[in-house]
Formats: structure tokens, C-alpha cells, sequence
């Protein structure tokens, strides 16, 4: 009996041991085959064997994410924006001279650091591992996408003179690369948010000084040009002031020549007035007003009266006539752009002699 026992204990802890050591496989495929797809990431599922495999069969995954380690694997792809640079220093990018060599149209090679921003798009995730079979973004910037790049510059700036491109035509020929590098790299996924030239563009020595002195050129004939126009505007002005004091001074003069000739008009109609308005009895009048009663020392009849008879000079009826046709006319309005000096006061007819 003691042996039986022994031998039916030696089998319940083999069998106790290949339990443990299946419940511990089956832990052990189970972590396995679960994954997690972190925020910022997208993951494929690839199948590894059987007959369902192609791009339809490759479903984009997120979160958690069970799958079988035997016969599948989840590719992941980050879909943040990936900052790369291509320049010629040591201290950025990497250590090697990555910058790149475009040519114009008259074949003047020019270098220049380059820098670009991509992500990709999640939709395409699957198409970009099938047609490249590389989930690492860095890597495939570095080879296909940089040769995108270079061959987009090439082709854009081998329309442009290099005297555009150093100069105005810059922002022509980024805006030129970036359309073409979106119409190249989309389909394959890849969504451009900037392509820039970081730093001034490398020429050889002898184009740079030769651009430089004609820049420089245009700017002496820019300054130039504006003096001149400075100049010009100067002399308008000062014909327009010249021309202006002119006409004011010609304004002022008929002004005052239509001022003279409104008072010489008015003390001629004045003169006129008194001339017809005044009769033998109004001097006679005045006479005696101006009389100090004295007689003559030597008088030997009445005493004289001075008499006055301007019939002769001046038809009463038609001195009546003229004078209220005078009387009745409207006076000359003054000019608005003179001043009319004030009139004196017309003198009353001069004194006559003391009889």
C-alpha cells in the first residue's frame, strides 16, 4: 500500500506542476496579446500568415487592442507633427552636412539648410507600411522624403534666375516646393505643414558680390529716382504758391481799380446831384446865411440882396427831370473781393462873397 500511495502522490504533483505550468502559459499569451495604442499614435494590424492578408485586411487600430502574437502584430505610427532639418552645421540636425544643392536657370548651384514640418494622415497609415514596410518617421524622412524635397527645389528654382531667388522670389519658390511636395507625398500619406530655408541662401562667392552690386545699384537708383520726384514736387509747389500769390495779387488790384471807379462814380453822381438840385433861391438862402449883417460903408439906395438867375445855365424842367432819374437809380454794388474805402463827406458848395 505504502507504495501505491507514494506513486499516486507522484502523479498529483505532476500533474499539479503541468497545471501550473499551462495556467502560467496561458497568462502569459494572454499579456501578450493585448497591446495599447497611446493618444497621439495609430496602430495597424498585420497579419502575419494565413490567406487574409493585403491592405483591405490591415484595419487601422486604437486603445486597447487584442490580437493574436502568433499570427499578427500591431505596427504603431505617431500622427504629431514631426519637425526635421537639413542644414550644413554640425550642432543641428545631424552631425553630417545634410543641407541641399539646387540650381537656377542659368545653372548657379545654391545651398541652402532646409527645414519641414509633416504628419501623417491616419487613414493612410496602412498604404504607407505596405508600400514602405518602415513605421520609424525619422528614418523615412531622412531617405524618401528628402529626395522629395530636393528634387521638388530643383525643379521649381531651374525656372527662376538666381537674382529672383536671392531676392523678391523667395517666398515664390517655397510656395512653388511645398505645392509640389503635397501633390508628390499625399497620396503616400504624408500632410505638409511647413517647408522653410532656414538662414540666407549659399552662393559662390563671385555670383553673391555680383548680385550684391547690382541690388546695391538699384537701391542708388531707387534713392535716386525719389529725389527726383522730391525735387519735381518741390518745384510744383512752389509754381502753384507763385501762381497763387499772382491770382491774389491780380484780384486785389481789380478789386481796388473796381473800388476807385465805384467812388469816382459816386462823387461824380454826387456832384451831379448837387449840381442839379441846386436853384437861385438856394444860393440866395445860403448867402444870407453866411451874411454877418454888416452894410457897405458907402451906400446910397436899398439895401442890396444878391440875385442869382441860372436859367441860362440850367433848364429848370429838365434839371427836375434828370435829377430824379439820378435820385431813382440803384447805387453800384462793391466788389466782393475788394474793400470800397468810406467816402468823406461831400463839401457843401463853397461860401459866397459878403456883399
Amino acid at each position: 500500500m505504502a507504495p501505491q500511495a507514494k506513486s499516486d502522490g507522484i502523479r498529483f504533483f505532476q500533474k499539479l506542476a503541468l497545471l501550473l505550468i499551462v495556467l502560467i502559459a496561458m497568462i502569459f499569451v494572454g499579456c501578450a496579446s493585448i497591446d495599447r495604442i497611446d493618444a497621439g499614435h495609430v496602430g495597424i494590424r498585420v497579419s502575419l500568415a494565413g490567406s487574409a492578408r493585403g491592405i483591405q485586411d490591415i484595419p487601422v487600430v486604437s486603445g486597447w487592442v487584442f490580437y493574436n502574437p502568433l499570427t499578427e502584430q500591431i505596427i504603431e505610427f505617431p500622427t504629431n507633427v514631426q519637425n526635421i532639418t537639413w542644414t550644413r552645421s554640425a550642432t543641428e540636425g545631424s552631425p553630417t552636412d545634410d543641407s541641399i544643392t539646387f540650381s537656377s536657370s542659368e545653372g548657379v548651384n545654391i545651398n541652402a539648410d532646409i527645414g519641414l514640418s509633416f504628419h501623417i494622415d491616419p487613414p493612410k497609415a496602412p498604404h504607407l507600411y505596405m508600400r514602405f514596410r518602415e513605421n520609424n518617421l525619422l528614418r523615412l524622412a531622412n531617405g524618401y522624403v528628402r529626395n522629395a524635397v530636393r528634387e521638388a527645389f530643383n525643379d521649381v528654382a531651374s525656372k527662376m534666375p538666381v537674382q529672383e531667388i536671392y531676392g523678391s522670389g523667395k517666398g515664390k519658390l517655397i510656395s512653388e516646393v511645398t505645392r509640389k511636395l503635397q501633390e508628390k507625398l499625399g497620396p503616400d500619406g504624408f500632410l505638409l505643414d511647413q517647408v522653410t530655408i532656414n538662414g540666407a541662401l549659399r552662393l559662390p562667392e563671385n555670383v553673391a558680390q555680383a548680385i550684391n552690386r547690382a541690388m546695391e545699384a538699384t537701391q542708388n537708383s531707387i534713392q535716386a529716382e525719389n529725389r527726383v520726384r522730391q525735387v519735381r514736387a518741390e518745384a510744383e509747389q512752389a509754381i502753384a504758391k507763385a501762381q497763387g500769390e499772382a491770382e491774389a495779387a491780380r484780384t486785389r488790384a481789380r478789386g481796388e481799380a473796381d473800388a476807385l471807379l465805384i467812388r469816382a462814380k459816386a462823387e461824380a453822381r454826387a456832384n451831379q446831384i448837387i449840381r442839379l438840385s441846386t436853384t437861385g433861391a438856394v444860393l440866395q438862402y445860403r448867402a444870407l446865411e453866411r451874411w454877418n449883417g454888416k452894410l457897405p460903408l458907402m451906400n446910397s439906395g436899398q439895401t442890396p440882396m444878391l440875385t442869382f438867375d441860372l436859367s441860362k445855365i440850367i433848364d429848370e424842367k429838365d434839371a427836375d427831370t434828370r435829377l430824379k432819374k439820378l435820385l431813382d437809380e440803384p447805387e453800384e454794388p462793391v466788389p466782393a473781393s475788394s474793400t470800397l474805402p468810406s467816402l468823406p463827406h461831400l463839401p457843401a458848395p463853397p461860401p459866397l462873397p459878403n456883399p
